[in-house]
């Protein structure tokens, strides 16, 4: 009777421990789940969840970005859900804060409208351990760096806005020169006149032209990013300053004017669309400042896909931003269609 008794003693011993370890990995486990929760963000690298934050789906400037961001989403074995905020600030701001707070994304990237006015919910979305990529436009108030301005971000895969209108102008010097325009006489087409975007673009752009007596500004007008207004607009900076010989804007802008341009008029926009190349290559336009944002949409999924499976920034990508036009638009293709 005694030898079994203490045979039984090591065997309650033995299921004693094992139940504490079992209580243990519980309790681990539980804590571990608590953790998860409390950041707000799914915990599982395997399967990256993002939310892609567009600026206008619409706008055709942007399709192309997205489309490049999905497919390297899915290379990468990421997921993306697209909030478009269709040019509302407001509703992006909204979006961004209801993407933190779901607990359902693992990496946001975000095109900011109104950079400067997501700052707060940016950084709510990183203390929450959610990485966030800022693509193509400036998270911030300085428009003439690329670099990120926000402590803990996880890329700034942007163009600045300042190097675009410096590039502008530069062309539109070219432009000036080459047809012999003297006085050279300017419509600008801005796309929203009163966006920090289109601010920083026309101050580097005056910048550049002021030190040339020869070149004047006759008339502003406004595209909305869209042909159709540019259109109108030009019509009516036409009407309204006959003298205009030379007209400056983003590539949809001067998609619209081209259509009942005279051949004397010289155009000059930015944006490298496929109908700039276009354009480009028959002569009928100057040139265009080039941008890409199918390879910015690609780079940014790249880098919120890496960002959450090491948990390390990525590099700052410089985009170059280079002035095409007739000599050398071979080289070029265009990223978007215009």
């Amino acid at each position: 009777m005694e030898g079994n008794v203490a045979q039984a003693r090591p065997r309650r011993a033995r299921i004693a421990v094992g139940a504490c370890a079992l209580a243990a990995v519980l309790l681990l486990a539980l804590v571990a789940g608590s953790a998860s929760a409390a950041t707000g963000h799914a915990s599982s690298t395997k399967a990256p969840r993002i939310a892609y934050l567009s600026f206008a789906v619409a706008n055709s400037y942007d399709a192309p970005m997205l489309a490049a961001a999905k497919k390297a989403a899915k290379k990468g074995g990421a997921t993306i859900q697209v909030f478009d905020a269709n040019n509302d600030p407001k509703k992006q701001l909204a979006q961004l804060q209801t993407a933190t707070s779901s607990g359902q994304y693992d990496a946001i990237i975000v095109q900011p409208i109104f950079g400067t006015g997501l700052l707060t919910a940016v950084k709510a979305a990183i203390a929450k351990g959610i990485k966030v990529v800022a693509l193509d436009q400036i998270l911030g108030p300085k428009l003439s760096t690329n670099k990120s301005q926000v402590k803990g971000l996880s890329g700034s895969i942007v163009q600045v806005p300042t190097t675009i209108g410096s590039q502008l102008g530069k062309l539109t010097v070219r432009a000036c020169t080459a047809n012999k325009l003297n006085p050279c006489n300017v419509g600008y087409l801005y796309d929203i006149k009163a966006s920090a975007l289109d601010i920083a673009i026309r101050k580097a752009y005056v910048d550049v032209v002021k030190s040339h007596p020869e070149i004047k500004q006759v008339a502003d007008g406004q595209s909305f990013f869209t042909p159709a207004n540019g259109l109108k607009a030009f019509q009516t900076m036409l009407q309204s300053a006959p003298s205009m010989n030379l007209l400056v804007g983003s590539d949809q802008g001067i998609e619209g004017a081209v259509q009942v341009a005279s051949k004397d008029m010289v155009l000059v926009g930015y944006g490298g669309s496929e109908a700039a190349k276009r354009g480009i290559a028959s002569g009928r336009w100057f040139g265009s400042v080039w941008q890409v944002p199918a390879t910015e949409g690609r780079l940014a999924a790249e880098c919120a896909v890496s960002a959450v499976k090491t948990g390390k920034a990525c590099k700052t990508p410089n985009l170059g931003l280079p002035v095409v036009t007739k000599a050398n638009v071979s080289k070029y293709s265009g990223e978007w269609p215009g």
